[in-house]
């Protein structure tokens, strides 16, 4: 019995390991907080401010929009708005 508990607690934490160390696009809600020349300033996950630019062509967004917001690979170096929420 033993036995069994420790396989499968070996098992979880491998399991546990890999998906702490795996890094996928995450897409978000947040809103547009203001509008600047360097692009618009939203809250990314952890409630900071980020300026990021837009990804739709000829989409003009205004404060208080809501929008959807794509971090690409865990790289908030690379985020971006991706898509409106409503109108």
């Amino acid at each position: 019995m033993n036995f069994k508990q420790e396989i499968f607690r070996s098992i979880q934490d491998m399991v546990g390991m890999s998906i702490a160390n795996c890094k996928v696009d995450r897409t978000y809600q947040s809103v547009i907080k203001r509008i600047t020349p360097k692009g618009y300033v939203v809250l990314d996950e952890t409630g900071s401010e980020r300026t990021v630019g837009c990804c739709i062509p000829g989409m003009e967004l205004s404060v208080m929009q809501k929008v959807w917001v794509k971090e690409p690979m865990g790289d908030l170096k690379g985020l971006h708005i991706c898509g409106v929420i409503g109108r």
